[in-house]
Formats: structure tokens, C-alpha cells, sequence
């Protein structure tokens, strides 16, 4: 059997041992009427009955699945002739992936050296061993736990304690995940960017004012020298992330505002749908928004001012990612204003405020975390958008403040930089990874500023 059939089989296992878990409990207690004098309800003993059954099982078939071709692979290597396995690293995993194909298909009609037809065969021999063990082991551990889950039910078992506990530690599970996963995300850029900052010194990176990462490959090549001075990435970034948040948060914040405080219902049922349809949007088409109409648009109107606008502009894109965050702001924003309870707006009517007032010196406050944090998520968004950036305001890292010229995001080098086939020792694609430290640095550090703006303003307030 293979491995989606016997992930199948466990499942059913489990729901059998469920079934006759609860129906022993019921026995035991002599009947339904006897149910009271179980330590907990009948559906709980399933239920433990079913994590016997199922969680040793389906433990084993991920770590079978995990190890077992490698264990094979060890074995296949064992065999080998000594010359084969005197090969470097990558000639036996180019003899290796040979013997796989030949084991994929049929090996008799293949024409291969002897040794390695014997080992495809070995191949295709250790993988059925293993595979039936695996049903053996699954099916036998499966049973015998479920067997002994029903002899263990007797009316002073505490199921109801035991499954919460399973549960409580499968949750515990399930919240490190997101732990773990950012610890390697944050461990492995780390260690890419020590080896970059081993060829680019730190300083030039961060204070270089000219970012050019084309290299030659060879001395006798003609290529650029490489500079990798991060500067005009990070402030093509700012820039456009500026431009947007100059549109997307006083026109999402008014929005949230107008339709948690003075639209009628008809109205709200109908505006905030037609907002929300923003976020739905594709970011490609905005791209082509962009690229297509707001671009020539701005160009146009500036020529008529006298004005050098560039075709692609750090405005355009600017403008459009603006238009794009508008719902996140005012969709989080109007719900954390509808949070604020009812009491704290009647209090300050009573005590003569106008609405107004109310709503400048009473819900903007009481909401400010949750505004705050709509604002850090559009401010995210902002920072790591790539399709706008890379249709509307180009790939040229030019260090300018000013909004009508050609700039880049960091975002938009990171994928230019690993595009393609990429040899992942150059300092060229390293420098990817550099630049996804500062961007997390960066993105840390505006958070921290944030929760601080926060606490001062909740201090404030209560």
C-alpha cells in the first residue's frame, strides 16, 4: 500500500476506535441510562480511543516517510563498487540520480553499466521492502493500540482530562510553528548575509551610494566591477512608500471614520463593500493601472507645466499603491472605531461634546492602538509590493528625492537579484540576502517605534 492509502487506512482506524471507545463507555456504564456514573461523557472516551489509535500511527508514517529514503540511499551507496563511492559529492549525486531514473523505468530496456542496473533494481527492491514493512508496522501499532485504548475505558478514566491535554499540547504545537518558522527564516538570511559581508565590507553596503551588482565572472571578462551600496534601494523604498501613505492613510482613515460615525446603514451596507472591492484587485493589475494610465497621465500634465516627468516614476507608483491600501486602513480602522464601546461615546454627549469632539478627543484615542496597527499592516504592504513598483517605477536604483524621476525598491532587487540560474556564492546573489536582513531590521524597528507610540497614547488615555 502506499503512503496516501495507509494515511487513509489510519484515518478510518481512528474513526472506528472512536466508535468503539464511546460504545465501551456506554456498556460500562449500563446503558444510557447509566451514563452519569462515567467520569466523563461517552464522546470523550472515543475520543481518546481515536488519538491511541491514530497519533503513534500517523508519528511513525511521518518519520517513515522522512528517513526512508535516505536510509535507502545510504544502503544503495554501501553497495556501490569502492571507485563509485570515491566520487566527490556531486558526481554521486549526478550517479545517483541516475540509478533513480533507471529504477523510475524499465530498467531492461535501459543501457547502462552493469552496476548500475543491479543498483536500480536493489532500488526498486528496498522500496517495496519498505513500503510493506511501513503497512505492517501502521497496521499492526494501529490495532494493538486501539485494542488496548477499549480494555483501558472503565468508568473512573479521566478521557475528558487526557484528551484536553492532547489537545492543549497539539495547540502548543501548532502557535511554535509560526515561532520556529521566523527563526529560520531569520537564521538562514543571517548566515547568506555573514558570507556576503565576508566579500562587501558591511559599511559600503549600507552607506554605498551606487548599487551595480553585475560582476565578471572571469578576469579576462568584461563586466562590471560590482557596487553594492544599498542607499539608493532603501531610499527609492521610503519614497514610494511615503507617496503612498500620504494617500492611503487620510483617505482610508476619513472613510472609517464616515462610515462607522455618520453613514446610515443603507449607505454603509453599501459603500464599505465597493471599498473592500480595492483589496481584491490583483496587484498586476494595478501594475498595468499604473503603467498604462496613471504614468502617461502624469507625464502628459507635467510637459504641459514644463516639467520632466520620466515614464516611470517613483509618483506613479506611488499613487497607485496609495489607491491599493486604502481598504486595509479603512477596513481595520472602521472596525476597531465600531469596538469602541457605546458608554464612552453616551459620556462625552452627555457631558456636552459634540460629535465631533467626540469622535477627536474620545474614539480616535480609545482606538489609536488598533488604527496604529491597520497603518503598520498598510505600511507593510507598502514596503514589500513588487509588481507596481517594477511596471510603474522601473528598475533603475537612482538616489533622488524627487518623486518624478525613475527609482527601485529593495523588493523588486531581491527578485531581479535571484531570477534565473543563479550561483548562490557570488556576491551578487548574496547581496539578495543582505538586503532582506536590513529590510527586516527596518520593518523591526518601525514596529518597535510603533508600539511605543501606542503605549505613550494608551497611558494617555486610560
Amino acid at each position: 500500500m502506499n503512503t496516501s492509502m495507509l494515511l487513509v487506512i489510519a484515518i478510518i482506524m481512528m474513526a472506528m476506535a472512536f466508535f468503539l471507545g464511546r460504545k465501551r463507555a456506554i456498556t460500562v456504564a449500563g446503558g444510557n441510562h447509566g451514563i452519569r456514573n462515567l467520569n466523563s461523557l461517552p464522546g470523550y472516551y472515543g475520543t481518546l480511543s481515536a488519538l491511541w489509535c491514530g497519533i503513534p500511527s500517523l508519528l511513525i508514517l511521518a518519520l517513515w516517510v522522512i528517513f526512508d529514503d535516505y536510509i535507502i540511499i545510504q544502503i544503495i551507496i554501501q553497495e556501490l563498487p569502492t571507485s563509485s563511492q570515491a566520487l566527490s559529492e556531486s558526481e554521486l549525486g549526478l550517479l545517483l540520480n541516475t540509478v533513480a531514473n533507471i529504477a523510475l523505468n524499465n530498467s531492461s530496456t535501459l543501457v547502462a553499466e552493469p552496476f548500475i542496473i543491479e543498483a536500480a533494481d536493489r532500488l526498486n527492491g528496498l522500496k517495496s521492502i519498505s513500503q510493506m514493512a511501513l503497512s505492517v508496522v501502521i497496521l499492526c501499532v494501529a490495532m494493538g493500540l486501539a485494542l488496548f485504548s477499549w480494555l483501558r475505558v472503565n468508568t473512573q478514566l479521566k478521557a475528558r482530562v487526557k484528551v484536553e491535554n492532547v489537545f492543549k499540547i497539539v495547540l502548543l504545537l501548532c502557535a511554535s510553528i509560526a515561532v520556529f518558522t521566523t527563526a529560520g527564516i531569520v537564521f538562514s538570511v543571517i548566515f547568506e548575509s555573514i558570507k556576503f559581508f565576508q566579500s562587501v565590507p558591511f559599511f559600503d553596503f549600507v552607506f554605498g551610494l551606487q548599487w551595480s551588482p553585475q560582476m565578471a565572472i572571469r578576469a579576462d571578462q568584461i563586466g562590471g566591477s560590482g557596487a553594492f551600496g544599498a542607499v539608493p534601494l532603501f531610499a527609492g523604498t521610503m519614497l514610494i512608500s511615503v507617496i503612498a501613505m500620504i494617500i492611503a492613510v487620510p483617505a482610508g482613515l476619513m472613510a472609517a471614520i464616515y462610515l462607522s460615525e455618520y453613514a446610515s446603514p443603507k449607505v454603509r451596507t453599501i459603500v464599505k463593500p465597493a471599498l473592500e472591492v480595492l483589496a481584491g484587485v490583483p496587484t498586476v493589475v494595478y501594475g498595468f493601472f499604473a503603467a498604462l494610465t496613471v504614468a502617461p497621465y502624469l507625464r502628459d500634465t507635467g510637459s504641459m507645466f514644463g516639467l520632466s516627468v520620466s515614464s516611470e516614476s517613483a509618483l506613479a507608483a506611488g499613487l497607485v499603491m496609495g489607491v491599493m491600501i486604502i481598504p486595509f486602513i479603512s477596513s481595520l480602522s472602521d472596525d476597531v472605531i465600531n469596538a469602541v464601546p457605546q458608554s464612552l461615546r453616551d459620556g462625552s454627549l452627555g457631558l456636552g461634546a459634540t460629535h465631533s469632539e467626540t469622535i477627536k478627543q474620545v474614539i480616535i484615542p480609545a482606538a489609536l492602538p488598533g488604527i496604529v496597527g491597520g497603518i503598520l499592516l498598510a505600511v507593510s504592504r507598502a514596503i514589500g509590493e513588487t509588481m507596481i513598483v517594477v511596471m510603474a517605477a522601473g528598475l533603475a536604483a537612482n538616489l533622488t528625492a524627487n518623486p518624478l524621476e525613475s527609482v527601485t525598491t529593495v523588493t523588486v532587487q531581491i527578485v531581479t537579484l535571484l531570477v534565473g540560474d543563479q550561483e548562490f556564492n557570488s556576491p551578487k546573489t548574496l547581496s539578495a540576502f543582505a538586503l532582506g536582513l536590513m529590510l527586516f531590521l527596518i520593518t523591526l524597528a518601525l514596529n518597535s517605534i510603533a508600539l511605543m507610540v501606542v503605549k505613550k497614547y494608551r497611558e494617555q488615555y486610560e
